[in-house]
Parts: C-alpha cells; structure tokens; sequence
C-alpha cells in the first residue's frame, strides 16, 4: 500500500513513479486503487493524530494522608508554556518599534528566527569589519521575552546573496574566509540559539561548492558541530513539499544530500535536522503529507522553518490548510511563519497592516494557536469517588491547584505533559486532610 496520497486533476491522467537503489530489480505494479478521500475525512484524520501526538491524557489522584480517595477535590490545570514551538520570523525593525513588540509579545509565539541580520553580507559587508549589532540586540530580545532563536544562516549557497568581496577570493583565502564566517558567528552565540540553518539552499544552489570542491557542504557540518554541539543543524531548502515538479530538491533528493552530508568523515555524531521552508502558492494538501511521510524516514527533526503563501484571494484559506496538516503531522517538531514585518511590506505574507491590525491571515494564526493548544489552557473539575480527576492536555508546562474544604490550604504544583508511551501520565497527590 501506497501511503500518503496524490491530487488528481479529472480533465488528465495521474502519473505514480518507482525507484529502487538496486538498478538490477525490476519493478512491477500491480492491482492498483485510488481511494477517494472528502475534506471532513482529511480533517478528521488530522484531529486524531493531533490527539494522538501533540497531547497526552493526565490522570491525578487526590487522596488524604491516610490514603483514602478525597471526592470533589476541586482541580484547576492551568497551562504556562507550550510544548510544541511555534513563532513567526522578526527583524530589526521590531528593536523600535512600539507597537510591533507589543503585538509580538501579546502572541504565544516561543520561537523566532532573524529575517537578515545574521546573514553574512549582512554582518561582514566589508573583508574582516564585521557587525553584529542588530543581531545582538534582537538577541537580548527574544531573551528577555523568553523566545528561542534558530540561527539564520551561516552560508547561503544562492550566488546572487552574497558580499561582493567573496568573489575576489579563491582558493585557500576562500576556504580560510569561510571558516572564520562559521566560528565567528557560531562562537558568539553558541549556547543562545538553538539550532543553525548551517548551510542555507544547497540543493539549489553551489556557490560554495564552486569555489571550494563538491564536500563544501559536508566540511561546512563538520566544522559546525564542533563550533557548537549544543545546537541542531539544519539543511534548509524549499519546493520540497510546495511544487513536486521542482526535481532539485523532492524528498530523495533532500534525503541523498543528507546522508552524503552524514557520511562524510566525522559527521556521523553530527545533530542533523531537515528544514523546509515551505513557500507555497497553491498548496498540495496529499503531496505535503506523503513527502513529509519519506523524510521522515532519515529519523531526524523536521522543522517547517519559513512557512507563508503568496498574496491572492486564497491566501489565508491556503494557509489554514497548510497548518492544520503540518501542526497534525507526527513528525513535524516545529513550526516558524516567515512574516516579519516592515513598513514597504512583508517578505511575501503579512500577519498584520502597518497598524498591527490582524489581517484574515492574522486571524487564522490566532484562530489556530488557541486551537492547538499553544495560548494559556485551561483544565478545571472536581475529582469522582476515587479521588480521580482526568484531563487530556496539550503537550507542556502547567501549574496544578487543588483545594477541598478539608484542607487548610490549596496544593500547588508544577506539572510537565509530555509525551509518553505509556497510555496516560499519572499524578499522585496527598493532601493534609
């Protein structure tokens, strides 16, 4: 059985390739069917694997100190943080202006990543004057404001963004160049970020291959795990879940280029990751699925790391669907929007005007996030008979409070919900009554 699925346009034919690695096996299809899904059955399926993967079933007993059952405990699980990291990109513009940190800080967005400012021609324009100022002070802060950071990008293999004065070197100078970009920017801020896009659309592009031989990318890991072994490194391209006619970078293309990378000497401890940037214009619900479906076969986090649509009438309607099936996905460990915001406009998508007013894509992230439990939850009831109170909770940090008139003073506690392979997670709690 095929899984994952395909979009079948009724005015044409559907064509389903095979591969194998093995070139002398042939290969045979037989006896095939297409199973016709409806949209309620996509979302339904979507909802059960929300249920199955981003929460878990919290079961908490109240008993007194002799250890009977304490019935109509009354039970308050309030939720502090998320589990699952989800944010929207920012840049500089965001350091003064008002109004864009308020409504940043107002959203239960835990994660961001820098739009320009830590990207090479941004932070050495000129051979050995660098500048990290604005990634310094967006850097303080996501840390004030208790927001991880994924660092954007170490190298960025796209020949046209570059600084001009790369191009004059060649050789070893290339080479030594690099290495010193690569544990400048990793060793200022190591233990700050927690991840790197290291090197940035290597399957579209070889700038650096170019100048420095076919394992550029390879040695460009292996130096990054040993800048910083603290933080993930991602491979981040785009078009491999947005178009299936882009040939460069469809899931077994990304997945060779991963365990070339993997292979090379030295590599094999490295924490890799895949990043898909997922720049849509009309989106392929089933061809999402299926190609996150063969990634997911490398057995490493997948993030979706730079996620908007292009303007049209469809384009908060676009977004809602592709958000509902990559939150859904089981292997999906992240989700970052790529909106930061300026006053001529956004990338390709806005959450807001120049007001910080929500647009209908706004709304959809708000709309959204409270549906996938990453606002401040809320749990409440009173325990039955057996001093049982049961709950199924988003996956992260809550604050517990129970009281009884029996008990002189409320319990409060800490509670972290996560995943777990056991059927439910249990609290024991004894109170003095």
């Amino acid at each position: 059985m095929l899984k994952g699925g395909l979009t079948v346009n009724a005015s044409g034919p559907a064509e389903l390739y095979f591969e194998s690695e093995n070139t002398s096996v042939e290969i045979f299809v037989d006896s095939i069917s297409l199973q016709p899904f409806t949209q309620k059955q996509w979302n339904s399926h979507q909802q059960q694997s929300i249920e199955k993967v981003r929460k878990t079933n919290v079961r908490i007993q109240a008993v007194t100190e002799q250890g009977n059952p304490l019935e109509n405990a009354t039970i308050i699980i309030q939720q502090k943080a998320p589990g699952f990291p989800f944010g929207v990109a920012v840049n500089k513009n965001i350091l003064t202006n008002t109004a864009y940190q308020n409504w940043f800080t107002s959203k239960p967005f835990k994660v961001t990543t820098f739009e320009d400012e830590m990207k090479w021609y941004t932070t050495e324009p000129s051979p050995g004057q660098e500048d990290y100022s604005a990634a310094d002070a967006l850097v303080q802060f996501a840390k004030q404001h208790h927001i991880a950071v994924r660092g954007h990008n170490v190298f960025r293999e796209d020949p046209h963004y570059q600084a001009g004065w790369l191009n004059s070197l060649s050789g070893q100078q290339f080479s030594d160049a690099a290495n010193k970009r690569l544990n400048s920017i990793m060793g200022r801020y190591k233990g700050q970020v927690i991840a790197w896009d290291v090197s940035n659309e290597n399957l579209h592009f070889n700038f650096f291959e170019s100048k420095m031989g076919a394992t550029a990318s390879a040695e460009f890991y292996n130096w990054a795990s040993k800048a910083d072994d603290t933080a993930t490194l991602f491979l981040n391209d785009y078009n491999t879940i947005e178009e299936s006619g882009d040939k460069d970078s469809i899931p077994a293309k990304y997945l060779q280029k991963l365990r070339d990378i993997q292979g090379f000497p030295g590599n094999s401890n490295a924490k890799m990751a895949i990043g898909l940037e997922s720049h849509f214009q009309t989106p392929n619900i089933p061809y999402i699925r299926s190609s996150i479906d063969t990634l997911a076969g490398a057995n490493v986090p997948i993030w979706i790391t730079e996620l908007d649509v292009v303007s049209g009438p469809n384009q908060a309607s676009y977004l809602e669907q592709i958000l509902r099936e990559v939150h859904s996905h089981p292997k999906i460990q992240g989700i970052v929007i790529w909106a930061a915001w300026k006053p001529s406009g956004c990338y390709r998508m806005c959450l807001t005007d120049n007001n910080f007013k929500n647009l209908p894509t706004g709304d959809v992230v708000d709309k959204l996030t409270s549906e996938f439990g990453l606002t401040s939850g809320l749990a409440s009831g009173t325990t039955n008979a057996n001093g049982f109170f049961e709950a199924s909770l988003f996956h992260g940090d809550y604050e517990v409070k129970i009281t009884h008139p029996l008990v002189d003073s409320p319990f409060v506690r800490g509670l972290n919900v996560a995943p777990t392979t056991e059927s439910q997670q249990q609290l024991h709690v004894q109170l003095n009554a």
